[in-house]
């Protein structure tokens, strides 16, 4: 990966504070021209320095009212890939995270309400070879949702 510096950390702050900023209005911020803020959004976003853009969708807005979190635990940890293979396949999982502690996974997922959290759990989750027993824990209320802030050099 290339190195990163201090106009490619104005050009990420800017952008990602607002992803829909137009590059002309990134340029007259970062005092360069919308060509170099091009090449630069292209080179990070080929190294991997910037991965993706997307919009994010309100989950309550289409019905998925509760939000929850699910520590798994796995018969042994070197089944880790196989079972996220299968957890990969259920859409209303939005993240999994292979951990350290008490769990050896943990995922993140949105469902309509209880008995759809109930349906999924022992439907879905449960029966998944090497999955020992899962705890869950449902978001109350999310109170701080932000990106990762950009250091100055």
């Amino acid at each position: 990966m290339d190195k990163i510096d201090n106009l490619d950390l104005k050009i990420l702050d800017t952008i990602s504070n607002n992803a829909r900023i137009p590059f002309k209005d990134v340029a007259a911020e970062c005092g360069v021209s919308r060509a170099a803020i091009h090449q630069r959004v292209s080179r990070m976003t080929e190294t991997g320095v910037i991965q993706g853009s997307t919009y994010l969708v309100n989950p309550k807005s289409i019905g998925y009212s509760t939000c929850t979190y699910i520590g798994i635990s796995l018969e042994r940890s070197s089944i880790y890939r196989q079972v996220a293979e299968q957890l990969a396949q259920i859409p209303e999982i939005v993240e999994c995270h292979y951990t350290t502690g008490h769990f050896g996974m943990l995922v993140k997922l949105y469902c309509h309400d209880n008995d759809h959290l109930f349906e999924l759990l022992t439907n879905k989750i449960q029966v998944i070879e090497g999955v020992n027993s899962t705890e869950t824990l449902i978001s109350l209320e999310q109170t701080i949702n932000r990106n990762i802030p950009i250091p100055a050099k």
